[in-house]
C-alpha cells in the first residue's frame, strides 16, 4: 500500500510543478513576445521621443531603435532602401512621395503634428527678442543659425518667414547652416552663431530651457509645418509598427507631444 501511496504522489507534484510553469509564463507575455522596430525620426523630434519611446518600452517591453536627422535625407535613404520600419518626417511632403512611389504600406498615413518655429538666443545675449524677426538685423550679430531649407523642413520655414518679414536678403550673407534642426540650435547654443530660428519642441527641451530664451514666430508668417509619419512597406515589423502608431494617439502620449509644442493637426 506504502508504494502505491508514493507513486500516487508523483503525478500530482508534476502536475503542480507544470501549474507553475504555466503561471509563471503567462505574467510575462510582453517578454514572450518582444520585437524591435527602427524608426526614422526628424530632428525636432529628439526629446519629446525619448520620453514617448521610453514610456512605450516599458508599457509593451518591445524596443524601439531609433536614428535621428533630416527629413530629406531620410526620404533619400529610404528610397535607397533603407532598413527603418516607421519613417517621422518633420514634412508631409515626403512620406507623400514615398506613397506615391509605393514604398509605403497603404492606409498607415498619419499627421501627427504641426511644428512651429521660433527665435532662440542664449541668457546671456542682450537681444530684444519683442521685435520679432526684425531683431535679426541687429548689426551686433555675426552669425544667425538656420537649417539647411534643402532638406531640412525647419529650414524652409525660417526662410519663409524671413522672406515674408521682407528681410531675407540682408541677414542671408550670415546663415550658417545646420543639416538638421538639432544642429542649428547646436551652432546657436556653442555660440557659433549669435542666434537662431529653431523648433519650439527643442526650445522647450529642458536643456535649451535652462539655456536661453525665445519667442515664437508668428504661424502665418510661413508655410504650416505639418508632419506626418508612415509605415515602411519593406518593414518586417509591420504589426509593430502599427501598434507604436497606435500608442503615439493616446491621450497619455498626447499629452507628452504637447509640453514640447506639439499639437495634433485639425
Amino acid at each position: 500500500m506504502r508504494q502505491i501511496h508514493e507513486a500516487g504522489r508523483a503525478p500530482r507534484f508534476i502536475l503542480s510543478l507544470f501549474g507553475l510553469l504555466v503561471c509563471v509564463c503567462l505574467s510575462f507575455p510582453v517578454q514572450a513576445s518582444a520585437g524591435q522596430i527602427k524608426i526614422a525620426a526628424a530632428s525636432d523630434l529628439t526629446f519629446a521621443f525619448k520620453r514617448v519611446v521610453a514610456r512605450f518600452e516599458t508599457q509593451t517591453g518591445n524596443t524601439v531603435l531609433l536614428a535621428y536627422g533630416s527629413s530629406g535625407n531620410f526620404y533619400s535613404q529610404i528610397q535607397n532602401g533603407a532598413p527603418f520600419d516607421l519613417f517621422f518626417s518633420a514634412d508631409i511632403s515626403y512620406p507623400r512621395k514615398l506613397e506615391a512611389a509605393g514604398l509605403t504600406e497603404p492606409g498607415t498615413m498619419y499627421e501627427y503634428a504641426k511644428g512651429q518655429i521660433v527665435i532662440w538666443v542664449p541668457s546671456s545675449s542682450k537681444l530684444d527678442l519683442r521685435k520679432g524677426l526684425a531683431v535679426l538685423l541687429n548689426p551686433s550679430i555675426q552669425k544667425i543659425a538656420i537649417a539647411n531649407p534643402l532638406h531640412a523642413p525647419y529650414g524652409a520655414a525660417a526662410v519663409a518667414a524671413l522672406k515674408h518679414a521682407g528681410i531675407y536678403d540682408r541677414v542671408k550673407a550670415k546663415f550658417v547652416m545646420g543639416e538638421n534642426i538639432s544642429q542649428t540650435a547646436q551652432f546657436v547654443q556653442s555660440g557659433n552663431a549669435g542666434v537662431g530660428i529653431v523648433a519650439l519642441s527643442l526650445a522647450l527641451s529642458p536643456p535649451m530651457k535652462r539655456a536661453g530664451r525665445y519667442v515664437i514666430i508668428p504661424q502665418e508668417d510661413y508655410p504650416p509645418i505639418i508632419q506626418a509619419a508612415v509605415i515602411i512597406k519593406s518593414s518586417h515589423e509591420k504589426a509593430l509598427a502599427k501598434q507604436f502608431l497606435s500608442f503615439l494617439k493616446e491621450p497619455g502620449t498626447v499629452a507628452v507631444m504637447k509640453q514640447y509644442g506639439f499639437v495634433v493637426p485639425d
